[in-house]
């Protein structure tokens, strides 16, 4: 039985377009896979501990081959934790909303917090960098209000599905699909969110 941990990056509960269309996917998810489970992370929900100097010293500890301790020690258990809660799962789905190009900072501080040595990844330093989330899938919904794949730069600059959609593949997880919600400030956003919501349950059935 596979287990999927939506990951949402907005603060805007209710009203966050990206997390409605996350929930369309989760629906027909539950339809259509009804022995899965389903479970949420809010990222904004207070949970998600902060990567400041403890922490930072703490990974560059481990780094060493050292073991962290006091402070240090609170600030890798903390991490690690969160970690594990990430890797409990199999599948991914993660709501992710455009801000100013890129994505919001609570995503940021997580993928921050999780991408630790013997964890996330390990790295050589002759061959480089060897992922350790292997097997898993991520599907992704990405929204933005001004900036759309058709318009010019004048409009902005895609850094947000280039940033998660690296980081993914850097962990690992090859196996990801994207649902798109680019309505731009000209565009017909109910016929965008229409489409934005079918293919989430196209998706869905098949992840």
């Amino acid at each position: 039985m596979s287990r999927l941990l939506h990951i949402s990056a907005s603060p805007r509960g209710t009203e966050s377009i990206s997390a409605a269309i996350a929930e369309t996917f989760v629906q027909e998810y539950l339809a259509t896979h009804p022995a899965h489970t389903v479970d949420r992370f809010d990222l904004w929900d207070g949970t998600l501990p902060e990567f400041g100097p403890a922490a930072a010293r703490a990974k560059m500890t481990v780094f060493g081959g050292g073991t962290p301790a006091g402070e240090e020690a609170e600030a890798w258990a903390a991490a690690v934790r969160t970690f594990e809660r990430f890797d409990a799962y199999d599948r991914y789905l993660v709501s992710v909303p455009m801000w100013n190009a890129g994505v919001p900072y609570k995503l940021k501080q997580f993928i921050d917090v999780v991408s630790q040595p013997a964890k996330i990844f390990d790295v050589h330093p002759e061959t480089g960098y060897r992922a350790l989330l292997t097997g898993k899938r991520a599907a992704v919904v990405y929204t933005s209000a001004v900036w759309g794949p058709r318009l010019g730069p004048e409009f902005g600059a895609d850094f947000q599905s280039t940033f998660f959609g690296d980081w993914l593949r850097w962990t690992g997880i090859a196996d990801v699909q994207e649902i798109r919600h680019h309505p731009t400030l000209t565009g017909s956003y109910d016929a965008e969110r229409k489409q934005a919501d079918e293919h989430a349950r196209r998706v869905a059935r098949t992840f």
